[in-house]
């Protein structure tokens, strides 16, 4: 099997024959063709195939009414006690509606509400605890403004009573793996849905992970979870991917990863990428508190919008907001 990577670019100078990925900012005139028994490889974009070409120049549709064809901010609010970088801060309601009021003031375009900590060796919660968390925490907001809301939970009951309370989306981080009634609920209510990767669960996910290919096998497995959602009947429109970075991953895993982002839009979806005050980026940079790590979060948030990502789901979304703008300005600049 071969996969295709673009290049993209996003110089004003195009080449000529320069294709358009996935009706975003970015172009790209080449491509590297990877395959698990060969060296990768060059190859003109020209020479793609019809199918590939097609998933990888289409515009993605909105999710959750969110325009795919500029980088978009997804504000983090964990509603838990034992996050990792923020546990405890917005447990109590009102210091919920505060903060995402904080956010959407700042530039986020969704909210994504989480009442269970999936950080590493972190415990499952109980169905109606995390029920407690977050329903009410969204219909707080969902009656205080009109932003789209995302439920991040892996159950169908909490997804259940996040869209009763107002929320548009779901997001899981176990890829509609832990809860088989799940991904059928949200076909049956045509909500948006984004499958991520993860290896393992949050109890054991970090504890020695290994891949043949990591790029290869998150792919791979992503481009599954996507063919299972079609088939239950939720289109390939309403479907964002997600590469799960520190989910089942060394520091190595995640750089590999966020290094090649540009290969997941062959899966046809808007791409998600969760890697803000991750772990990895402490490793990297040497800081050990999460908070700290919000210059190299920035970083990351950067780069991954070169590569085309189309959200950012992120804890600092002003500092994000900035960075993002200040690269658009940059890059996009007219020429005098």
């Amino acid at each position: 099997m071969r996969y295709y990577r673009p290049l993209p670019r996003t110089e004003p100078a195009r080449s000529e024959g320069a294709l358009t990925l996935a009706g975003g900012w970015c172009w790209f005139d080449t491509v590297e063709v990877l395959a698990r028994d060969a060296a990768p490889r060059l190859m003109p974009a020209r020479d793609l195939p019809e199918a590939v070409r097609t998933r990888l120049i289409a515009p993605r549709a909105p999710i959750a009414s969110l325009d795919m064809s500029a980088p978009q901010i997804m504000g983090i609010l964990n509603v838990t006690p034992d996050s990792f970088s923020d546990g405890g801060r917005h447990f109590d309601p009102a210091q919920a509606l505060s903060h995402a009021r904080a956010m959407a003031a700042s530039g986020a375009a969704i909210l994504d509400v989480g009442g269970e900590s999936t950080r590493p060796g972190a415990a499952p919660v109980p169905l109606d605890d995390e029920i407690a968390r977050t329903a009410p925490v969204i219909e707080a907001i969902r009656a205080d403004m009109g932003l789209p809301i995302s439920i991040d939970t892996r159950k169908t009951a909490v997804a259940r009573a996040a869209v009763r309370a107002g929320a548009n989306m779901v997001n899981d981080v176990a890829g509609f793996t832990f809860d088989a009634t799940l991904a059928p609920f949200a076909s049956e209510h045509a909500l948006p849905v984004c499958v991520m990767h993860a290896q393992g669960t949050p109890e054991t996910m970090q504890q020695d992970p290994r891949y043949k290919d990591v790029l290869l096998d998150v792919y791979d497995w992503l481009e599954a979870r996507v063919e299972a959602l079609v088939a239950l009947g939720i289109p390939r429109a309403r479907i964002a991917v997600d590469p799960g970075i520190g989910f089942g991953k060394t520091r190595d895993h995640n750089l590999r990863l966020l290094q090649n982002l540009s290969l997941f839009h062959g899966l046809g979806c808007p791409v998600l990428l969760g890697a803000s005050r991750k772990r990895f980026i402490g490793d990297v940079t040497g800081t050990s508190v999460a908070a700290d790590r919000v210059p190299g979060s920035l970083a990351v948030a950067v780069l991954a919008v070169g590569q085309g990502v189309q959200i950012l789901r992120v804890h600092d979304v002003a500092e994000t907001r900035a960075a993002r703008d200040m690269w658009q300005a940059v890059t996009f600049a007219q020429r005098s």
